[in-house]
């Protein structure tokens, strides 16, 4: 498989999850429920997809290199999420409420990325940052990594953030032993690198010890993770190698996910049981790959392409 061809692959690919992801909410899957409260009792199902959907989203309208059917897709997506939390004001009231929560900025900036903005939000984020106790909350390294590149992409960075320093404290930034890394950990580097890097747009974040050590073991990572069937890791692990610069996977991980990929587009999350049959469950259950499928696609064509943001590399 040439290069050429791998591009058409992830091409083809993010199209077809985008499409899945689109079509999934012209039926009403990802909505809010209309008696919904700032309180959300379980936010990774009713509240968190939105802000993934946006963020694939988002990328896809930053990068410039879909075209106009796919952007359209994204554009609608976009409106579709910001409708859901009440054009912010859901956003706003929920920050207002929980001073020390993040996710109204983190959700708030995929949407920022596209053009929309919520002055009152941003008044209180940016008021809110003043407190000691919203820098003093205990939280785990890759997750303040977020919370800076949420400010940073919002324009709400009022103080200088030390990159080096955060991405120091992260598993990756102490290069450990490769062969320790488990499930969870995989997670935990695929995030430092997307937020330093804000998701391949500034690659020259990644500090270069950090940078050697992804290019010298993702490969064996993403064949651990594509031999045991976890296709919702290998695809954050694709997104990982097109935010250090050359890729270094090759057309493995590529030719696997679209080997799974359903001809609607769905992606399973992994192997480990049948995707539901109900269209719904399967939204909830699958979504998140899609989205990560999208946003791997996006940015390898984009740094294969020289989209919007490749100049930055």
């Amino acid at each position: 498989m040439t290069d050429h061809d791998v591009l058409a692959t992830a091409q083809r690919l993010g199209s077809r999850a985008l499409a899945w992801l689109d079509a999934s909410h012209e039926t009403g899957f990802g909505g809010l429920d209309d008696n919904i409260t700032i309180d959300i009792a379980d936010p990774n199902n009713a509240y968190k997809p939105i802000g993934e959907c946006a963020l694939a989203a988002s990328l896809v309208l930053r990068e410039g290199v879909t075209g106009p059917v796919d952007a359209e897709r994204a554009r609608r997506m976009l409106a579709f999420g910001w409708s859901q939390l009440r054009d912010g004001n859901l956003l706003y009231e929920r920050q207002l409420r929980h001073l020390l929560l993040t996710d109204p900025l983190e959700v708030y900036a995929h949407f920022v990325r596209a053009g929309y903005r919520h002055p009152p939000l941003e008044e209180l984020v940016a008021s809110l940052a003043e407190l000691r106790s919203v820098h003093a909350a205990e939280t785990v390294p890759n997750r303040r990594l977020a919370i800076a590149n949420a400010r940073r992409v919002t324009g709400l960075e009022r103080r200088a953030t030390d990159w080096s320093a955060l991405a120091a404290t992260t598993w990756l930034g102490s290069t450990p032993e490769p062969w320790a890394v488990d499930w969870a950990t995989g997670y935990d580097i695929t995030h430092t690198v997307f937020h330093l890097t804000d998701w391949g747009a500034r690659p020259e974040n990644l500090p270069e010890p950090m940078r050697a050590y992804v290019r010298d073991w993702l490969p064996v990572w993403l064949d651990i993770w594509l031999e045991v069937g976890q296709w919702d890791l290998a695809a954050e692990l694709l997104v990982v190698d097109a935010c250090i610069g050359e890729p270094v996977t090759g057309r493995q991980g590529w030719e696997a996910l679209a080997a799974v990929q359903r001809e609607d587009g769905l992606i399973p999350r992994d192997d480990a049981q049948p995707v539901a049959e109900e269209p719904e469950q399967a939204f909830k259950d699958h979504e998140h790959t899609a989205v990560v499928a999208v946003v791997a696609s996006t940015v390898t064509l984009s740094r294969a392409l020289g989209g919007a943001q490749a100049a930055l590399a």
